[in-house]
């Protein structure tokens, strides 16, 4: 599903945020993205996503190198990954629901099935009750649950977090990772960047560990011989 081969990315006047990355996930496994700030978490997460291109090395995801992806294109690809940001990055003159709704409406699904599956979406992240209330009226907690909801509605066979629960209590955080352990029982691949070592040391999963661009530690269930 996703593997990196010898991956720099470099940007201007800086040194490497990425520096000779090389790793493989299979499809329907679950990992965890570790490091220091600024590691490279973010930045590995951006290259699979396609908001950032590689220097050198290769990216390839669902065996299409993203090298070779026409720029029309990009949104198509876009299409099989989900993204959840730890800043959530909701419309808050929007509802629950129309938030959820926006990656349907702009894909061009017809209108009785995007009232499916948002409400689909958001039941499996228990905020079916609030499809009508605005962000602001939410907690921090219940509006990452929005923006999981909205990456997951399109039935994305890979999904990436970036620090998603860096603004949550322990309580909350152990919540949402395990909403994507139930998503990953389901065949969804999932790579999770995250600093909460104590966190994801007991989700008992693979973790890749970056340091200063460079991936220093492959460790756990799944880890590439």
């Amino acid at each position: 599903m996703i593997r990196f081969t010898k991956v720099t990315k470099r940007y201007p006047g800086t040194n490497d945020a990425l520096s000779e990355v090389s790793f493989h996930m299979a499809p329907g496994e679950m990992a965890f993205l570790t490091g220091h700030s600024g590691a490279g978490k973010s930045t590995l997460l951006k290259l699979i996503a396609l908001l950032e291109h590689a220097t050198r090395g290769q990216v390839i995801i669902n065996g299409q190198n993203l090298a070779k992806v026409p720029r029309r294109r990009i949104p198509y690809v876009r299409r099989d990954i989900g993204i959840i940001f730890q800043d959530h990055r909701l419309l808050y003159d929007r509802t629950v629901f129309d938030n959820v709704a926006l990656p349907l409406i702009i894909e061009g699904f017809p209108e009785r099935e995007i009232g499916r599956r948002v409400r689909a979406a958001l039941d499996k992240v228990d905020l079916l009750r609030r499809e009508k209330a605005y962000p602001v009226t939410l907690s921090g907690g219940e509006q990452q649950r929005v923006g999981i909801a909205r990456a997951i509605v399109t039935k994305p066979p890979l999904l990436l977090a970036d620090e998603p629960t860096g603004n949550l209590d322990p309580e909350l955080s152990a919540e949402i990772m395990a909403l994507f352990e139930q998503f990953n029982g389901v065949g969804v691949t999932v790579l999770v960047a995250s600093h909460d070592l104590d966190l994801i040391s007991r989700m008992g999963r693979r973790m890749l560990t970056l340091k200063d661009g460079r991936l220093v530690g492959d460790t756990g269930a799944g880890a590439a011989a």
